[in-house]
């Protein structure tokens, strides 16, 4: 057998860039480099292997969590087709990574880690940002990455990456088990040298594949669709993952049912389309919640059924609801005692359209769905534009930002009172239009995130929508993106703290406590002075981006306009009216309040509570 003699790190890295993957005929490369930081457990390893393999970009970041949001980003906006790895020193570098890698898993994106690792001989431990345990000598902050990982491996020895890296190359391309992978890599084993076999760094190709259903539960969901007299589909990420926008507006022409939307499906329908009646959930539409709460089938199309698509079990109020669910993933297929389909959704939809030739939604309903649609809009209409003074609402940014974007453009976002509004608000054009990582909903994803989601397609101008607080968490991937060139538009709206959490705070009688950014007064030791006087446009110029304070909507319209004949990335702060805010539409969230308490306010929010939860349904 013919061999190379090679470092693991450098068999490792010769073994990522020859890998491809197929999807209906379309190959092409699928690692597109690797983002990280260098430090002592990786810049003698994969640092060093790097410096040989020029097809394996390598992209320095400023923060290692920021690295696997860039690699999330661009993964999501590829749809699964395309990553990138991240490397990181031990200690420290490595933990920075775990929350990223628990966002690509709960939002089901493929994202290599390489983290270094402690010394595999020993005899010179405790290394530096070793972790030490009197219970064993085969543990490390590594092992924090086990939980939030789909695959996890530790490799010993140089010759385990052998076997390793098939079983790599499976969960990532996988369409029902991708999230995070991580190989940990102990630093003296990155630099020893093998002879590995040269079949091992031999092209290959790795078909995504679209699971056919079984004929049984098929029949019977269709059979299932035709019996219905309200049928509602509840569209989520798995129709954008799967490219089956075209199937479901051909599913819906033929059978005329209403499609609501959650944060990852946002985007499988165009906005303006017959059937798509917006978000649905506890941030949902007037329109798609009431259909939800009326439907006799809900046909859930790649969803995982989270608590906002549900309202918290809320949602679904027919006393007879049944369900059916699309999913390749059986663990989601089951959810809700549906009858699973386990296949494709772009599949399952063509297939369904076909055999449901003949059935369509009953005029009557057909009414009731355009006339909700239609006051729907209006609504929207109406919050685009409500002229207020000095300072506009959030929905009236959302709403100057839509104007100035193009069908093509990308609106990210992720947390705060941002996705909720959005969900709502925004009138998706194009698949992939709306990048909202709610999954997770982490704070500090939105800058990195919009970086890879650019790089992924440099044809769509990127919009970060995000607020004050969200923006101090991780606003150095600026330079990031500055460094690579690459050009995103950040809206930065300046509320004075976490206003989503405020909303949420007095709804439960808690009067926003610890919410505002506030000195603390002299006289009574509590946050309560003045507003921070943080200046959000000096500190996004120092770090090499183009920065503008807009005082109103009509200089942020002239400020979006600048941003996009702009070369670089622009940063647009504007202070709104943090207490006025998009309403909730029939719709309802789960979060409880104190039992017993001194505050008569929360008292009273404790009844409301205990009210709303008698709404809450078990399917079965």
């Amino acid at each position: 057998m013919k061999t190379r003699r090679l470092t693991m790190a450098q068999a490792l890295l010769g073994f990522l860039k020859n890998q491809y993957v197929e999807r209906d005929g379309e190959e092409h490369r699928f690692f597109a480099g690797i983002l990280g930081i260098f430090g002592h457990g990786n810049v003698a390893g994969i640092g060093q292997a790097l410096q040989q393999t020029p097809e394996l970009p390598y992209i320095p970041v400023r923060n290692e969590q920021g690295a696997v949001h860039i690699a999330v980003g661009f993964a999501k906006t590829s749809n699964r087709l395309r990553a990138f790895a991240c490397t990181s020193s031990i200690g420290p570098g490595a933990t920075n990574m775990i929350t990223g890698a628990a966002l690509a898993t709960i939002n089901r994106l493929p994202v290599l880690l390489l983290p270094g690792d402690i010394f595999a001989r020993r005899n010179v431990a405790p290394v530096l940002q070793q972790l030490e345990s009197p219970a064993t000598q085969d543990i490390g902050v590594n092992d924090c990455l086990k939980p939030v990982s789909r695959y996890w491996d530790r490799i010993y020895r140089p010759e385990q990456l052998i076997t390793a890296l098939p079983e790599v190359m499976r969960v990532l391309t996988s369409p029902s088990d991708c999230g995070a992978v991580t190989l940990a890599l102990p630093q003296d084993v990155q630099a020893e040298a093998y002879d590995y076999p040269e079949d091992l760094f031999r092209k290959r190709v790795w078909l995504i594949r679209r699971p056919e259903p079984d004929a049984v539960s098929f029949a019977r969901a269709v059979e299932a669709i035709r019996e219905s007299r309200k049928p509602f589909l509840i569209a989520g990420g798995g129709v954008l993952f799967s490219e089956a926008s075209e199937a479901l507006a051909r599913f819906c022409a033929t059978t005329g049912i209403p499609v609501g939307e959650t944060q990852a499906g946002k985007g499988s329908l165009p906005y303006d389309h017959p059937q798509a009646v917006g978000a649905v959930g506890a941030t949902g539409t007037l329109a798609a919640n009431r259909l939800a709460r009326d439907a006799d089938l809900v046909i859930g199309v790649g969803t995982r059924y989270s608590d906002f698509t549900t309202a918290s079990m809320t949602a679904f109020q027919n006393p007879g609801v049944r369900f059916v669910n699309i999913n390749t993933a059986e663990f989601d297929a089951f959810k809700v005692a549906a009858i699973p389909v386990v296949a494709d959704a772009r599949v399952v939809l063509d297939r369904a359209a076909a055999a449901l030739a003949g059935y369509h939604v009953d005029e009557s309903h057909a009414r009731v769905i355009a006339q909700w649609k239609q006051e729907w809009e209006a609504e929207v209409d109406c919050l685009y534009h409500l002229g207020l003074q000095p300072r506009p609402a959030q929905s009236e940014v959302i709403g100057a930002m839509w104007e100035a974007s193009g069908p093509r453009d990308i609106l990210l976002s992720a947390a705060g009172s941002h996705p909720g509004d959005l969900h709502k608000l925004w009138r998706t054009r194009t698949p992939n239009g709306y990048h909202m990582e709610y999954g997770y909903s982490c704070m500090g994803y939105e800058i990195p995130g919009a970086i890879g989601a650019k790089m992924a397609d440099p044809t769509r101008e990127v919009y970060v929508f995000l607020g004050d607080g969200t923006y101090l968490m991780s606003p150095g991937e600026i330079v990031t993106a500055v460094q690579e060139g690459v050009k995103i538009i950040i809206v930065l709206v300046d509320n004075h703290g976490f206003a989503s959490i405020g909303g949420l705070s007095q709804s439960l009688g808690q009067q926003g406590f610890g919410t505002a950014y506030r000195t603390r007064s002299a006289e009574s030791g509590k946050l309560e002075g003045g507003f921070l006087p943080v200046d959000y446009e000096a500190n996004a110029r120092s770090l090499g981006a183009h920065a503008i304070r807009a005082k109103d909507v009509g200089e942020l319209r002239q400020a979006l306009e600048k941003a996009k004949g702009l070369d670089r990335t622009t940063v647009i702060v504007i202070e709104t009216e943090r207490e006025v805010r998009v309403p909730g539409y029939e719709s309802w969230w789960d979060v409880a309040v104190a039992e017993v308490s001194e505050m008569e306010t929360v008292r009273q929010s404790r009844a409301n509570y205990e009210e709303a939860r008698r709404k809450e349904r078990y399917h079965l």
